[in-house]
């Protein structure tokens, strides 16, 4: 299993100290996906790093983006220097845009400020093989009524995407080491708000399947003709 990080500059924790936690909890690789607009300032050795503590660094990045335009253009830009790239949602625009993407990998945060994922987008992303993020870090860090909000819009999430078996992966968003959150601990909170353990367990895991994939095509330097670069039935 692997979880999604945001190191520093993003965070408080380096990527070594992010891994080096990651490993200790009994992940097996981490994602490093940095904001875009702080992506060209984060340097690091991710294969020094996971020989160092037994860890698979994987490179990412998260696209924040203003519009379509900007968003469409830095999806071109790092889809081809980085193993996963994310997309983040939150408004019906970004939504749609990055599931009707097949270049983007996961649409993260789909649920938050004014987003909403409905049976359109959820088939588009079964369509295109775009992964909806199951953001557990509102439940991690906020309490009353915005933690209510929170897990209701991940409940409809899953109902939406179980539908059309649209694919997922599951991400406590952490910052910082302090923040991680080892899988168990993890399948646990699933349960107590209503998440299977293999749900759970299976979002995790789908983080280290996309950057198996996507290794696969980069160091083959190909996509094979008629299939679609983020199609989810790669992976079966």
């Amino acid at each position: 299993m692997y979880e999604a990080v945001h190191a520093y500059p993003d965070g408080d924790s380096t990527v070594a100290r992010l891994a080096k936690t990651a490993a200790e909890y009994g992940f097996e690789g981490v994602v490093v996906r940095n904001d875009s607009s702080t992506r060209a300032e984060l340097e690091f050795d991710a294969d020094e790093i996971s020989a160092a503590y037994d860890v698979d660094v994987v490179t990412g990045v998260e696209i924040d983006a203003d519009n379509v335009e900007q968003a469409s253009g830095a999806v071109g830009n790092y889809r081809t220097d980085e193993t996963i790239v994310t997309v983040s949602g939150g408004s019906p625009v970004m939504n749609r845009f990055a599931v009707e993407n097949e270049k983007v990998d996961v649409l993260a945060h789909p649920m938050t400020d004014s987003g909403d994922v409905n049976h359109v987008l959820a088939k588009a992303a079964a369509e295109n093989g775009v992964r909806f993020e199951f953001d557990l870090s509102g439940v991690l860090r906020t309490h009353g009524g915005r933690r209510v909000r929170i897990i209701q819009s991940l409940r409809k999430l899953e109902d939406i995407i179980g539908y059309y078996d649209a694919p997922y992966v599951v991400s406590a968003t952490p910052r910082s080491h302090l923040e991680l959150r080892a899988p168990r601990e993890l399948a646990a909170l699933g349960d107590q708000i209503g998440f299977s353990k293999s749900f759970i367990e299976d979002g995790l895991a789908e983080w280290g399947h996309l950057a198996e994939r996507n290794r696969r095509i980069q160091s083959e330097s190909f996509i094979e003709p008629g299939v679609k670069r983020g199609r989810y039935e790669e992976k079966h």
